[in-house]
């Protein structure tokens, strides 16, 4: 028998040709393959031993068996140490399996792709998670390539190690390989089940200092079948302290907030919630109004923009005397960078284009013993979908404030209640157990600035008090929901105080 044997099978064959060429070359490895991968290496020159041959069994069933067989399980699941299997590999003339390579059929894609379902069942790969499996199991002996990016990695460790592959290479490959099997048999569990059993694969991206407090532990994890770009976990750091679980979980809300805006806007946000944002054809001019909604509460602050930051940007954070925990942009100009990375403590986060969310994409909640999952808000509110349900009008200035207002309140913590003018914030009540204690800390910290300003509301009035509240601070048009059994008392108040009121027959509740 050779020293070494290598069986490739695989679907994907990007750089195959090229590997299988230095595995024969450099390293003397016979190689055993199967169908169009055989033909592939047979093209390119190579000496190839067909499985079939091997096992003296012949593919068939259309291809749906074609290594399972003992001659390629026990070439890979025999101890080399233990004598028993080294004697009945021999009896039974089995050869050992030193490496596989070997990557799945594309089930996901497939399924993504509306496929019929006789074709998305033929995409369920029963050989290739048998050999990786069987091959992972016994990773002491065997080297498991699941994926095309282990090519380089691993010619060059043989390479520098006299043809060796060490012991820590092949652990690492064998739980890449139980992660992608894992992940596999979730996406045909769920396609399968019509969604009602799902699993959700993640992976690491670094243990944190502590969670929501010193006690806890944390762990940030990817999502490893979302797409990366222009998403938190896909982020570039460019400078500061690592992040905390709150630096995540705060960033990620400003991300999602200033994602719903296509002018440039600047997001300042607190403890999830935003405490100032603000849209203008200036960046500049955005940040300073966002920053002028609550200046108080914006500090330690995360502030998201939706164009890349300028020096003016920096030079107004350093003459705001601003504490700021994070800024996310999708770029930095390298003069505001090196100005920012004065600041030792403040992290920087590069996202490039922000992703856009879908109709795949979801929200996982965790209760005791399981799960919740929803939608993600998506929802978009136009003039069109507005219902006018007073005597009095708004102006179309004022409906613009109204939209702006109530992309931003479906952002805030209910009870949620903001106040905005010019398509600026500048007053936000947040979280409150009851709608009108939200609408008066709204009014509260806008002040003066109420006068003139909308107001927008998460949820329908359950009462007219919060528009009487409203009336008293110069609230110049009213945005919400509607839906509530006292829709009249609310419209008829609101008739009598002359303040014009919308609703956009969708609630905007965050919890």
């Amino acid at each position: 028998m050779p020293t070494k044997r290598a069986l490739i099978s695989v679907y994907d064959k990007t750089g195959i040709v090229e590997f299988a060429t230095a595995l024969q070359n450099e390293f003397d490895y016979e190689i055993l393959s199967t169908g169009g991968t055989e033909k592939m290496l047979r093209e390119a020159g190579l000496t190839v031993k067909a499985v079939e041959d091997y096992t003296g069994f012949p593919e068939m069933l259309d291809g749906r068996v074609k290594t399972l067989h003992p001659m390629i399980h026990g070439g890979l699941l025999g101890l080399r140490e233990n004598e028993k299997h080294m004697e009945q590999l021999v009896q039974y003339q089995i050869g050992l399996i030193d490496m596989v390579v070997v990557n799945l059929y594309p089930f996901q894609q497939t399924v993504a792709s509306g496929a019929p379902f006789e074709d998305i069942i033929e995409m369920i790969d029963i050989g290739g998670p048998s050999m990786l499996r069987s091959a992972a199991k016994n990773h002491q002996s065997v080297a498991i390539l699941s994926s095309i990016s282990w090519y380089e990695p691993i010619l060059a460790e043989l390479r520098g190690s006299g043809g060796k592959i060490s012991p820590e290479t092949r652990k690492e490959m064998a739980a890449e390989v139980f992660w992608q099997t894992a992940q596999y048999d979730a996406a045909i569990t769920k396609y399968l089940s019509e969604g009602n059993r799902q699993l959700f694969p993640v992976e690491k991206i670094e243990d944190l200092r502590y969670g929501e407090n010193p006690h806890q532990k944390a762990t940030a994890w990817r999502d490893p079948n979302a797409e990366q770009a222009g998403t938190i976990s896909g982020s570039t750091q460019l400078h500061g302290k690592e992040m905390s679980f709150l630096n995540y979980y705060d960033t990620d809300a400003a991300l999602a907030m200033v994602r719903e805006y296509d002018d440039p806007a600047a997001v300042f946000v607190k403890h999830a919630n935003p405490c100032g944002i603000a849209q203008h054809e200036s960046l500049l001019e955005a940040f300073k109004r966002g920053f002028a909604c609550d200046p108080r509460s914006a500090f330690g602050v995360i502030i998201a923009f939706n164009r890349p930051v300028t020096p003016e940007i920096a030079n107004e954070i350093e003459a705001q005397r601003m504490f700021v925990e994070v800024i996310i942009a999708p770029s930095f100009e390298q003069t505001a960078l090196k100005q920012l990375q004065q600041k030792k403590n403040l992290r920087l986060l590069e996202i490039g284009e922000i992703a856009k969310l879908t109709e795949a994409d979801f929200d996982i909640k965790k209760i005791s013993g399981g799960y919740l999952t929803q939608d993600i808000d998506t929802q978009l509110i136009t003039e069109a979908d507005l219902q006018f349900v007073t005597e009095k009008k708004p102006s179309s200035s004022q409906i613009q404030d109204l939209l702006f207002a109530w992309k931003v309140v479906k952002h805030v913590k209910s009870n949620a209640i903001v106040l905005a003018k010019d398509e600026a914030t500048v007053g936000i009540g947040a979280g409150q157990m009851s709608r009108v204690d939200s609408t008066e800390i709204a009014v509260r910290k806008a002040g003066e600035r109420a006068k003139g300003s909308v107001l927008a509301s998460d949820a329908f009035f359950p009462f007219p008090d919060s528009i009487e509240e409203a009336a008293k601070h110069g609230i110049a048009a009213i945005i919400q929901p509607g839906g509530s059994i006292k829709d009249d008392e609310v419209i008829v108040k609101a008739n009598e105080l002359g303040i014009p009121m919308v609703f956009t027959g969708k609630r905007a509740f965050k919890h």
